[in-house]
């Protein structure tokens, strides 16, 4: 059994998370997921940058999971191993907050950033 606390962010309201959802342990990895970005990345400090400008909701998973079989690294991450789940289930949610859209000058600067990232790969 695991007693940690699995997250999931989405603009939805919700109830019930269907099976081959994403959930992640990283609350603001969730916040920022809630607001439906296209782009996300996450800094060499952790910090994490996006572009979704969506006002989001932050759900926990209300029961009890286990990785491998309740849920699954995500095949297809690409992020850091431990990052990304997939639920193999429909799962019961609860509610924690919600997440309000970022500020304008904050999608401002974090897209100049992402666009600068993106550059620097091409």
């Amino acid at each position: 059994m695991n007693d940690e606390i699995w997250f999931h962010g989405t603009p939805l309201a919700l109830e019930v998370l269907a099976e081959g959802s994403t959930v992640t342990r990283w609350r603001e990895l969730a916040e920022a997921f809630s607001h439906k970005p296209a782009v996300l990345c996450i800094e060499d400090d952790g910090s994490i940058l996006h572009n979704g400008c969506r006002p989001g909701h932050l759900y926990s998973i209300a029961e009890v999971v286990e990785v491998g079989r309740d849920l699954y690294q995500h095949p297809r991450t690409t992020m850091d191993e431990g990052l990304e789940f997939l639920t193999a289930r429909p799962l019961q949610l609860e509610y924690l907050c919600d997440v309000p859209a970022p500020d304008k000058s904050a999608l401002t600067e974090a897209q100049q950033r992402i666009e600068q990232l993106l550059a620097q790969h091409r």
